[in-house]
């Protein structure tokens, strides 16, 4: 039996999977080239859903996931990308901070 993208029980937040990114420089430049429309919409799909998703993550030791919990759990990540953007600066880049090319993720 094939697995979706996502385990059932999350498979209405399938239409943000370009946000399941295993790396930290990925969502960066995810975030930097979204529009804000874009970022407001996954940021409200994903955070109602935040107390199910990390309850449903917790069950699985971090090297143990099947495909779709890590897909959940890369979306976990893009949400704490994206959530100061909606939450505090009303736009994908940070406010008077370093321009994130400067940063060299160890990945």
């Amino acid at each position: 039996m094939s697995r979706g993208l996502l385990p059932e029980q999350f498979k209405d937040l399938e239409p943000f999977m370009e946000w399941a990114l295993a790396k930290e420089s990925e969502r960066t430049r995810k975030r930097l080239s979204s529009p804000m429309e874009e970022l407001r919409a996954f940021y409200h799909a994903m955070l109602p859903r935040m107390e199910a998703i990390i309850e449903y993550l917790n069950q699985f030791p971090l090297d143990q996931m099947s495909e779709d919990a890590e897909r959940l759990f890369y979306l976990t990540l893009s949400l704490a990308e994206v959530a100061d953007a909606v939450e505090l600066y009303g736009q994908p880049e940070v406010i008077n901070g370093f321009d994130p090319s400067r940063f060299i993720s160890v990945e």
